[in-house]
């Protein structure tokens, strides 16, 4: 049985692990780390996990936590990760990180986009990019991960297969995102209240939101070359979802079929990814409380572009689905285990 511990466990993301690891046959949660709510039960704290979940919430001593456990999530916000990771704690235990202090292998572009310094970029080398159904074969054996955004899996996954192929203009890219208000995480913030996003829909961090090197750098490892996207995000009243639809003109003229042979190529064999049938969009409301993500495409033979399409759960797929999917893998198990829950509708 695999002991995980989670700092920022009753944040969104890291309370998503919980209830996934609830459902996992292979591991059990023994460390319910939170600073806000220590020796507090942590059923009381989430309602859900009443006579579920005994433990109370403990603190986020690293140093302790890698002695009780095999496998560390930070589900915290940027640079408290990598203030505590050191050699001696890699030695004992694997890090899955949620955030984004490892994404970036570039530190002086973390620290651009940011605007922190970074404590430990001595280990942003070594770290490993866990977008699971590129990255696989590096995540096995890895002692760090830096577990990807949510904006960036839905955008890099629903692009990847035109890029790897060379079939679109990698300087072209034009990515429109549009998010629920749980990407924001579980902090109080005026602008996500309810009647400040009630019937409302915004774009923000228009030109600087903080996904765009992540996504304009695994691009580039896939092309070849460096990769310039147009990226934003959007607000929109729900509590779950990412919508993706990312445009490129094409390099050359191009047939359904020859597109829908490429995305065969890379997700044909790939259970969490669906490439839709011609002709279907996808729908946030068809993934929600899933690790699924689906993705499809359209050709515009008018104006010689390609519409690419992808829609995930940002806290499963885009956050803690993923998170455990990379535990599986690190672990050796069977990679679907404990996130083979059917889509929630309505």
């Amino acid at each position: 049985m695999i002991k995980v511990g989670i700092i920022g466990a009753t944040g969104y993301a890291g309370a998503e692990i919980v209830r996934l690891i609830q459902q996992h046959k292979d591991s059990e949660v023994v460390w319910f780390g939170s600073r806000s709510y220590v020796d507090k039960k942590y059923s009381d704290v989430f309602r859900n996990m009443f006579e579920i979940v005994d433990a109370k919430c403990l603190d986020d001593n690293m140093e302790e936590l890698a002695e009780a456990v095999d496998v560390i999530f930070t589900a915290t916000p940027q640079g408290l990760c990598g203030s505590l990771v050191n050699e001696d704690i890699l030695k004992k235990v694997k890090i899955i990180d949620l955030s984004a202090d490892f994404r970036i292998k570039d530190v002086v572009t973390y620290e651009k986009w940011y605007g922190i310094e970074h404590k430990s970029p001595r280990f942003i080398k070594e770290a490993v990019y866990g977008l699971c159904e590129i990255n696989r074969d590096k995540v096995k054996g890895a002692r760090l991960i830096a577990n990807p955004g949510c904006y960036t899996t839905c955008s890099i996954l629903s692009v990847y297969p035109m890029v790897k192929e060379g079939l679109i203009n990698t300087k072209s890219i034009i990515v429109d995102a549009k998010s629920g208000t749980s990407g924001a995480g579980r902090g109080a913030k005026v602008p996500n209240l309810f009647c400040e996003v009630n019937e409302n829909i915004k774009a923000y961090g228009v030109t600087t939101h903080r996904h765009t090197p992540e996504i304009e750098e695994q691009l580039g490892y896939a092309a070849g070359e460096e990769v310039l996207i147009n990226f934003t995000p959007h607000l929109v009243p729900m509590q779950r979802g990412i919508l993706v639809t990312a445009y490129a003109d094409l390099k050359k003229k191009v047939t359904y079929e020859e597109v829908k042979a490429v995305y065969d190529k890379y997700y044909g064999e790939e259970y969490f990814i669906r490439v839709l049938n011609q002709d279907e969009t996808p729908e946030t409301r068809w993934v929600e409380g899933s690790n699924f993500v689906d993705i499809n495409f359209k050709i515009d033979e008018r104006t010689n572009r390609i519409i690419m399409m992808g829609a995930l759960d940002n806290l499963i797929k885009g956050a803690a689905g993923q998170a455990v999917q990379n535990m599986n893998i690190l672990f050796g198990l069977e990679e679907k285990e404990g996130l083979e829950q059917v889509p929630m509708f309505p």
